[in-house]
């Protein structure tokens, strides 16, 4: 609804929960409400939704003494970004975020709502950047102060209910004077006033405050007090923004990890587990990994067929054949496939003494019946 200019977000919300919404001939008054623009019928106060607009992204450069909203207060008559825009369209537009009554600098408009959602989300966290020249010297410590973060208060409903530490900020010191210092300033948050508050903290008013950055998004090629279309680049710049700020950081890497993975490794190796194997003993619980060293008991090396060497602890036994006590030989590499092959039983030769003898086969005596007489 608020795509097709119906009304505010939350307006077409309270629309709804009045009633005075339909979807196909049904009167729905509960949030959230599930429809497919194409295939549903919609209707506001009986009339049907109008089909909604083309998406337009526009860049503005917001000059001073001009209102970041859609209209003024009634009874007031200051100028909003939204007069110093016409564009052919006729669009329903609304600024992407705020920027102060004095604050110049980049400003988007559009009439996408999940756009504007994930560009000022507190939780996707995109990075904005201001030039700034404040009143007086700020100094090391207290660039460190605010790099770190400070307390400001928390107002609501018009009245101060605490105060909340401020996120980490990035401060860059382009020239500093005696009653005068330029510096650049990026942070993920976006309070009420928070850069001027921030510097007025530390004893150093703002003099005059331009956002020069949004995410990947510089302010370029337009003048003061105009607009331009976004391009296909900076789009795509600002949405692959969006995914990098919102993702998850990764924990950084610590000597005690890479010590732990070079032990593990000797261990991998030690363990029989080739390098790159898809299965490692880390993966392998340790019940199974037991069972896996006892099937890793490959053949001996002595092919089908030939004659083993004889071991010092072999025996003869009965009609000079020997019995080789020698233990089967693990592979100190065997990979989990290698480990499911069953070893072939070795053929050992019987081994018979050069001194001894063959000993004599015993006959069988054999005895005929007696003849009858």
């Amino acid at each position: 609804m608020a795509d097709a200019g119906v009304a505010a977000r939350r307006d077409c919300e309270k629309l709804i929960l009045d009633g005075a919404v339909t979807v196909n001939g049904k009167v729905v008054r509960s949030l959230p409400v599930w429809v497919h623009p194409k295939l549903d019928r919609i209707a506001v106060r009986g009339r049907p939704l109008p089909e909604p607009e083309r998406h337009i992204y526009l860049m503005l450069n917001k000059p001073p003494r001009t209102l970041t909203t859609a209209a003024d207060e009634p009874g007031a008559d200051r100028r909003t970004v939204l007069d110093l825009v016409n564009h052919p369209s006729r669009a329903r537009l609304f600024p992407v975020g705020r920027l102060d009554y004095d604050t110049t600098g980049l400003l988007l408009l559009t009439n996408d709502g999940d756009f504007a959602n994930a560009i000022t989300h507190p939780r996707n966290g995109l990075p904005k950047t201001y030039l700034a020249v404040v009143n007086g010297r700020l100094e090391d410590d207290d660039v460190q102060k605010l790099e770190e973060g400070i307390y400001l208060a928390e107002r609501k409903a018009g009245r101060t209910v605490g105060a909340v530490r401020t996120a980490r900020v990035r401060i860059e010191i382009f020239a500093r004077g005696q009653d005068r210092t330029v510096l650049r300033l990026t942070l993920k948050e976006g309070r009420n006033r928070q850069v001027r508050r921030m510097l007025a903290a530390v004893r150093c008013p703002v003099r005059k405050l331009e956002r020069v950055a949004i995410g990947p998004v510089t302010l370029s090629n337009v003048a003061r007090g105009r607009w331009r279309e976004l391009t296909r680049e900076e789009l795509r710049l600002l949405r692959e923004g969006i995914k990098r700020a919102s993702a998850p950081a990764k924990k950084p890497r610590t000597p005690s990890d890479d010590s732990t993975t070079r032990s593990n490794a000797r261990g991998v190796l030690a363990r029989g587990v080739l390098p790159g194997s898809r299965h490692t003993p880390a993966d392998v619980p340790p019940p199974l990994r037991q069972k896996r060293k006892a099937r890793s008991m490959v053949r001996s090396g002595t092919p089908r067929g030939e004659r083993a060497n004889t071991s010092p602890k072999s025996s003869v036994e009965g009609r000079g054949t020997a019995k080789s006590t020698q233990k089967p030989v693990r592979s100190a590499l065997a990979t989990p496939h290698t480990s499911r092959i069953k070893a072939p039983k070795t053929t050992v030769a019987s081994v018979r003494p050069a001194s001894a003898a063959p000993k004599p086969t015993a006959r069988r005596r054999i005895i005929s019946p007696p003849k009858a007489k």
